[in-house]
């Protein structure tokens, strides 16, 4: 259940940990416990989340490392994987797609990871990972076509990028504090009365793709140098007001749960965690500039150490229309198979924040690598403060 994740998510941040391949080393480095009457609650919750990840009954597949980003270690995505062999496959987390890539890049082994599209380019251009047989995936005929339409993702050598999820990135807030009025701008990211009552994800990506669609862009593929000056005088504008910039999403509800931030750049997931666990919270996706779509999916890394038929059988039953309502429910995603999404009311879609909007929409697609790293570079020195 959704409140469930979430309260596993604010423990899983309580603790340093790291996984082996083995999913057996669970190293608690350090438990930070809040003062306060929540000690006792917080206490628990680190002492269960401590025993799903070690218990036998939990154990996981030494013969499938799968590289994710935390909180899509649901069982109801990939629940016949789990039926076939007995347990869940070795989950390693991440919280960032560039953190991801770096430790990949580095040489740290898994087989399959869990980009998002703009990322792909990287690994390809990198030699980290190898096409799929998709006539091993039977469901990859299903797979909406705008989602495939890159050749980054889909050419002549073959197809190297399962698109499986996608979300939005919108103005998170609180309604009982922020009037609607005031969110009908991205400028609301300027606004000094909000001035520490701000959080932006910790993610070059989604922070460009907000100071692009406030200064006029809805399509960062082809992006001039004025722009991104633009953008970037946006964004150290911004900065002045930020509270926090968070690094996930569980991350990020916590701090609109306490009150310390009212408004947030915030995917899906956090406005969902909110929700599930009674906190007030609206999702803007129709401000006049307009919000972002992000997709992701799954590439097959060169060289696994697991069983490359293992990594078929987790795709295929990531791929099932049965997996969409654990991805909806738990994490308030989209699936990218279009027979999944059918089970959907449009009411669904909406409450989900992945109904149509009437506002420009910027399309997390892959754009130049070298204007990545130039954002990349540019967003450190603005959260420096430079």
């Amino acid at each position: 259940m959704p409140n469930a994740a979430f309260r596993a998510k604010k423990a899983r941040r309580m603790i340093n940990f790291s996984c082996s391949h083995t999913g057996s080393d669970l190293a608690l480095d350090k438990i930070l416990l809040h003062q306060g009457n929540r000690m006792k609650k917080l206490s628990f919750l680190l002492a269960g989340t401590a025993a799903v990840l070690t218990s036998p009954a939990h154990a996981q597949s030494p013969d499938l490392l799968v590289f994710d980003w935390a909180g899509f270690e649901i069982p109801g995505l990939y629940q016949p994987y789990i039926d076939t062999y007995g347990s869940a496959p070795n989950f390693a987390l991440y919280g960032d797609d560039d953190e991801a890539y770096q430790k990949l890049a580095s040489g740290f082994r898994a087989d399959v990871a869990h980009p998002c599209s703009q990322m792909i380019s990287k690994y390809r251009d990198a030699d980290l990972i190898e096409p799929w047989d998709v006539s091993r995936i039977p469901a990859f005929e299903n797979i909406a076509p705008r989602f495939l339409e890159s050749e980054t993702f889909k050419d002549d050598a073959g197809v190297w990028f399962i698109p499986t999820d996608w979300g939005a990135t919108a103005i998170a807030y609180n309604p009982d504090e922020v009037p609607q009025e005031d969110v009908a701008s991205l400028d609301v990211f300027l606004n000094p009365e909000y001035q520490g009552r701000i959080s932006l994800p910790d993610s070059s990506d989604d922070v460009w793709a907000l100071a692009y669609l406030a200064t006029g862009v809805s399509d960062w593929t082809e992006v001039t140098d004025e722009q991104f000056q633009a953008a970037a005088a946006w964004l150290r504008e911004a900065h002045q007001n930020v509270q926090s910039y968070w690094s996930d999403p569980s991350e990020q509800a916590q701090t609109m749960a306490s009150g310390e931030v009212l408004i947030s750049w915030s995917w899906n997931d956090g406005v969902t965690y909110l929700r599930a666990d009674g906190y007030p919270v609206a999702f803007q996706r129709a401000p006049k500039e307009g919000s972002s779509t992000f997709f992701c999916g799954y590439v097959n890394l060169k060289n696994g150490p697991g069983s490359e038929d293992q990594a078929y059988d987790f795709i295929n039953a990531w791929l099932r229309p049965d997996a969409a309502p654990a991805l909806m429910e738990a994490i308030g995603y989209g699936h990218t198979n279009t027979k999944a999404m059918e089970q959907f009311s449009q009411e669904d879609l909406e409450t989900a924040g992945l109904g149509e909007v009437d506002a420009p929409i910027l399309t997390q697609t892959p754009n130049s690598p070298e204007l990545r790293e130039r954002q990349l570079a540019e967003f450190e020195k603005i959260k420096a403060g430079f």
